[in-house]
């Protein structure tokens, strides 16, 4: 019998959820994601030094040696670049989070973080903008989506997210199991499985819903805490996963069955598209989306501001 991670890879893509260039040799996964707080990691990690190095020198090289954000979104790309070197297809690469409620800026981040692929000689069809879906982060996108800057939405916590950034034509959206799971175990809900535990349902909730409507945005399964998560996600798009669940999921060699597939699900009437209000309305309405998106925006922001201070 092969492996729970090669019979799930005939249905998901498998996205190593890590900056660890070490782990994503060792798995060989297809894609692989980034964010600020990963992207310390490897900063801080004595084995990429001369990355920081890269990174101060690439900012130089452009004549901006005085820009912080410069010298991250360098350090940012430097890694992507290594990352590629490894994997066959796509890297994630975050625009700084403190920037999450600003349309402009977002995008002209975007583009920057994109034009430095460009100069170290990178293929930038193999990247994806990663973005916090927040309403101003969902029109960016929407932007950079027309420019053919392909995007990842990140921080999804409930269906209207997923709804908009569909609607406003995101590449993938990134929606989160074990952050959901998290918020509601630390308030009291017990999980006895896969289909009683709420960071699942949302997954599944948002696959069914966007796939009944035809629209072509990627669902990639994030933040999972459990190989029980990732199983009862099987056949979702992209699965992004920890080295350490991934090594989990190779050593075993039971039988695996698939959860969700798009070919199965009836197509239905289509959502009027959400407007500005009825988006906000929506998060404001929803205690766990509305604590995880502002919660998630500021844990990013902060790791930011450690690898700057580190950068600096």
């Amino acid at each position: 019998m092969s492996s729970k991670r090669e019979q799930l890879a005939q249905w998901s893509t498998l996205v190593a959820d890590t900056g660890d260039m070490e782990a994503i040799r060792t798995l060989t996964p297809q894609d692989a994601t980034t964010n600020p707080s990963l992207l310390l990691a490897v900063a801080q990690d004595t084995r990429h030094a001369a990355l920081l190095d890269d990174a101060g020198h690439l900012a130089r090289q452009l004549g901006r040696d005085d820009s912080l954000a410069l010298r991250c979104d360098a350090f940012a790309t430097l890694t992507g670049q290594v990352i590629l070197g490894t994997i066959p297809g796509l890297v994630s690469t975050e625009v700084d989070a403190r920037l999450s409620f600003d349309t402009l800026a977002t995008v002209e981040r975007a583009r920057g973080l994109i034009a430095l692929y460009r100069e170290l000689g990178v293929d930038t069809d193999r990247i994806l903008i990663k973005i916090a879906a927040t309403w101003e982060g969902i029109q960016a996108a929407a932007i950079l989506e027309q420019e053919g800057i392909r995007c990842n939405l990140t921080l999804v916590f409930c269906l209207e997210q997923a709804l908009a950034a569909a609607q406003h034509c995101a590449t993938l959206i990134s929606p989160f199991v074990g952050r959901i799971y998290d918020w509601h175990v630390k308030r009291g809900l017990e999980v006895s499985g896969p289909d009683n535990d709420p960071g699942v349902q949302s997954v599944r909730e948002i696959f069914h819903t966007l796939k009944s409507q035809g629209l072509d945005t990627i669902v990639m399964g994030a933040s999972f805490r459990t190989v029980t998560q990732v199983e009862a996600l099987s056949g979702c798009d992209r699965l992004t996963i920890s080295p350490a669940l991934l090594e989990a999921l190779h050593a075993d060699h039971s039988p695996l069955t698939r959860q969700l597939d798009a070919s199965e699900v009836p197509l239905g009437e289509a959502t009027p598209l959400l407007s500005e209000a009825a988006f906000r309305w929506a998060i404001n309405d929803n205690p766990m989306a509305s604590d995880l998106l502002s919660d998630g925006i500021r844990r990013f922001a902060r790791d930011q501001e450690a690898l700057e201070q580190l950068l600096a």
